[in-house]
């Protein structure tokens, strides 16, 4: 039995066959429609969340299969004092796979300890979002042809970013990434992904501070929000929350071929004129999420679509 905690849990050749995978999946969707059925997802998701809860639902009623679960720890025995070990023994009587959103950092691992059934972590803290950055890897690669060969920018939050900590750590395994880190001061990517991914790798990489000098060099834009629910006070998140704004006029100093990414939800980081640019691609990494979650579920639970 096996987990998914982080990006690195998964091999470079692995992690190439589940792409093909969801590559199939999305070419033949009937193929695998009912290849879950008599199977159970159970969606733990400690905070809020639209996209990653819905998108492993659709994944599992996709492939056939049905869904329990809670959407916040109000509604859970969570609120009653429940710790996660032991929400997870129970939930193990009840579900064949587990996806598990917490904020606090590591609480997947903790429930993987204690699991006698398959648990993905979908997003712990500040921590580690793997399949959010399987989605992304499925995006580039589709739309660019390639994992590799490519500078991207990462711009915003990229302190509290877990989202863009988890691309980083999957795309230092590929050749000739450059990477161009995009925040004020206050959101700069933290020591222990700067010092101890990147340089610790030799990987080429430097900072800014305006957009507007590293968009014309970029061949994709990762774009991510100022999260309020990572500030430990209104007045530094209201201060910083409009720091970057991608508009038309930016757009206008972007290669032709340049793609924008974002993890979603947005708020003010990308003006909505932006949406009908070709380049504007996150709606659609937003579909990519359940093509990849569905051949994730079913390699986690080994299940063969002939």
């Amino acid at each position: 039995m096996r987990h998914l905690m982080n990006p690195l849990d998964l091999s470079v050749e692995e992690l190439d066959q589940l792409l093909d995978l969801a590559n199939d999946i999305e070419a033949h969707p009937s193929r695998y429609a009912h290849s879950c059925e008599g199977k159970k997802l159970a969606t733990l998701f400690y905070e809020p969340s639209t996209r990653t809860r819905l998108s492993f639902e659709a994944a599992m009623l996709n492939l056939g299969g049905s869904v329990l679960g809670f959407s916040s720890a109000d509604s859970s025995s969570a609120a009653k004092g429940e710790s996660v070990s032991d929400t997870i023994r129970v939930i193990s009587c009840y579900a064949d796979i587990c996806a598990m959103r917490h904020p606090k950092e590591g609480a997947p691992l903790v429930a993987s300890m204690k699991s006698s059934i398959p648990v993905i972590n979908a997003g712990d803290g500040g921590h580690q979002h793997p399949t959010q950055t399987l989605t992304d890897l499925l995006t580039i690669r589709s739309l660019k042809g390639r994992l590799g060969d490519f500078t991207i920018g990462l711009c915003g939050d990229l302190k509290f970013g877990r989202t863009v900590h988890s691309l980083i750590q999957a795309l230092i395994r590929y050749q000739n990434v450059h990477f161009v880190l995009i925040s004020p001061e206050e959101l700069r990517l933290p020591d222990s992904i700067r010092d101890g991914v990147l340089r610790k790798n030799n990987q080429v990489f430097r900072e800014e501070v305006r957009l507007e000098d590293a968009i014309p060099e970029l061949d994709l834009l990762y774009m991510t929000r100022v999260q309020r629910e990572r500030f430990f006070n209104e007045e530094d998140y209201i201060r910083m929350k409009d720091f970057y704004i991608l508009d038309r006029e930016k757009m206008k100093l972007a290669k032709e071929d340049m793609l924008v990414l974002h993890p979603l939800p947005r708020v003010n980081e990308i003006s909505t004129e932006v949406d009908d640019d070709p380049r504007a691609v996150y709606f659609k990494q937003a579909q990519y999420g359940v093509y990849v979650r569905m051949a994730l579920i079913l390699t986690l639970l080994e299940v063969k679509v002939c």
